[in-house]
C-alpha cells in the first residue's frame, strides 16, 4: 500500500477525520459512525464510494506509523487540498472531535496543528468549532 503516492481530495478528507480519531489511540464506535455520517451525507464527498473509507484509514494508519508520520499525513493533506477545502477538512475533523462528547488533550492537539497547517483563520475555526459544540449538544 503506497503511504507517499498523492492523495485525492476526497482521501485527504477523510485523513483529517483519521488523524484527530486516532491521535488518542482509540477510535471509538461514535467517532466512526461520524465519519460514516459526513462520508455519506456531505456534499464535499459527492462521487466518492463510501465502501473506500476503510481503505482509505488504513493507509492513514500506515502513514503515521512511519518516522514523522504525522508531518508526512499534513504534507499529504495539504498537497491533495485546494484552499477551497481546508475549512472544510478542519469542519470534519471537530465534528469527529465532538461526536465523543468530550474531547481529549490529544485530539485538541491535532484539531490545533490541522488548523495551523492548513491556515484555518482563527476566527474561522472558533465558529467552526462552536457550530460543532451547538450541533451535538444533549438535553439533560
Amino acid at each position: 500500500m503506497p503511504t507517499r503516492s498523492p492523495l485525492t481530495p476526497h482521501e485527504a478528507l477523510v485523513f483529517a477525520m483519521v488523524l484527530v480519531s486516532a491521535s488518542d489511540r482509540n477510535m471509538t464506535d461514535r467517532e466512526l459512525k461520524a465519519m460514516g455520517r459526513i462520508v455519506t451525507q456531505a456534499p464535499a464527498f459527492d462521487g466518492f464510494d463510501a465502501a473506500m473509507v476503510p481503505k482509505v484509514t488504513d493507509r492513514c494508519i500506515a502513514v503515521l506509523d512511519q518516522d514523522d508520520g504525522l508531518e508526512n499525513a499534513f504534507d499529504l493533506i495539504r498537497a491533495a487540498l485546494p484552499a477551497s477545502l481546508r475549512e472544510t477538512a478542519y469542519a470534519f475533523a471537530v465534528e469527529i472531535v465532538a461526536a465523543d462528547a468530550a474531547a481529549t488533550q490529544e485530539e485538541l492537539r491535532v484539531l490545533e496543528l490541522i488548523r495551523h497547517r492548513l491556515e484555518v483563520d482563527r476566527l474561522a475555526a472558533a465558529a467552526i468549532e462552536r457550530g460543532a459544540r451547538a450541533r451535538h449538544a444533549r438535553v439533560r
